[in-house]
């Protein structure tokens, strides 16, 4: 009886393994991604981000900015030489499976109103791989009254 009673616990768990494993990842996931981008974006550390949470391969959809970690680093580095005041605030942090999406806002400068950008980067084996973003300007007063930013929630 007690091996029916543990053999059963024992395929209980097992059915709910993935799900608790997909959600692991997910969470995995995101952490790798917003060290990721604290590092290179607030500690102006492209390189060391790089070198640490880029996959061998890296695909980039940033029209300006070409494939791999190598001219990853090496047009961030540039940034943040002509820009040393410049962060990024992580709003939301989004994980879904593979992919990963940030709500930040950036700024070059304290006196910069800044953009707001959305980064969505795909992980696989523990290494960002892939990045896209969309990036659209702070304006000045919106029609809404609403900030690009502030959700119901975070006000």
């Amino acid at each position: 009886m007690k091996l029916i009673k543990f053999s059963l616990i024992l395929s209980f768990l097992n059915f709910l393994s993935p799900a608790f494993a997909a959600k692991t990842t997910q969470v995995d996931n995101k952490t790798i991604v917003t060290e990721f981008y604290n590092m290179a974006f607030n500690q102006h550390k492209p390189k060391e981000a790089a070198m640490k949470y880029i996959g061998n391969e890296y695909i980039q959809h940033n029209p300006i900015v070409p494939n791999g970690a190598k001219p990853f680093y090496t047009y961030f580095e540039k940034h943040f030489i002509d820009n040393p005041e410049s962060k990024a605030i992580i709003h939301r942090a989004i994980a879904d499976g593979d992919l990963v999406a940030l709500h930040v806002e950036s700024k070059e400068s304290n006196k910069d109103r800044g953009v707001a950008i959305v980064d969505i980067f795909r992980v696989k084996n523990g290494k960002i791989v892939e990045h896209w973003d969309v990036i659209q300007a702070i304006p000045e007063k919106t029609a809404n009254g609403n900030t690009m930013f502030q959700g119901k929630n975070n006000k």
